[in-house]
């Protein structure tokens, strides 16, 4: 895994045992299983932006202290320049740019996410998070996989839905899609 990746399981770790909290709690915030999130936390694992929501809620932790390491210091405004936002490739497939790691006390988390092409025999890697999630697409296609239904989103469209329902995306025809990932 990626040095982001396992910066991230050292944050979770510390964060447990600050906060005084057991494997098994993390692992049922999560909606896991304790083996799944000791993968997550040695950073063996790939830990999904839903887990890290989860978390981030339930222990009013803001997702990008999580993600980053940087606690956010804007009270009034937060301007992200063009292609200026904190970005993050989680795998090689994800990537993800927060567009407002500053401020303070967000309501909603937005990112840019670009997903690049995998092999079409590849299965849609599922996850869910609580809260409700916002996506627009703004190049190239997309197959967004949502509670056993299969939605095909081009430029242009939008999808609202409740991200504790399972969902994963996937780039289609070979070529890298980019979309505007709002989770509240």
């Amino acid at each position: 895994m990626n040095g982001q990746i396992h910066e991230i399981a050292n944050r979770l770790c510390g964060l447990r045992e600050m906060l005084n909290i057991s494997i098994e709690e993390m692992a049922a915030t999560c909606h896991i299983s304790v083996d799944e999130y000791l993968g997550y936390e040695s950073g063996e694992k790939d830990i999904p932006v839903g887990a890290l929501e989860n978390i981030s809620k339930k222990y009013n932790i803001e997702m990008t202290a999580l993600l980053f390491g940087d606690e956010p210091k804007m009270k009034s405004f937060f301007l992200t320049r063009s292609g200026q936002g904190i970005a993050m490739e989680r795998t090689r497939a994800y990537k993800y740019q927060a567009l407002a790691s500053g401020f303070i006390g967000r309501k909603a988390d937005p990112f840019i996410v670009t997903v690049e092409p995998v092999p079409e025999d590849n299965p849609v890697h599922l996850n869910s998070h609580n809260g409700q999630e916002f996506n627009f697409v703004l190049e190239g296609r997309l197959l967004l996989s949502i509670h056993a239904h299969e939605l095909i989103l081009n430029a242009g469209d939008s999808l609202y839905f409740d991200a504790s329902l399972p969902h994963g995306m996937k780039a289609l025809d070979g070529k890298p899609v980019k979309f505007l990932a709002i989770i509240f």
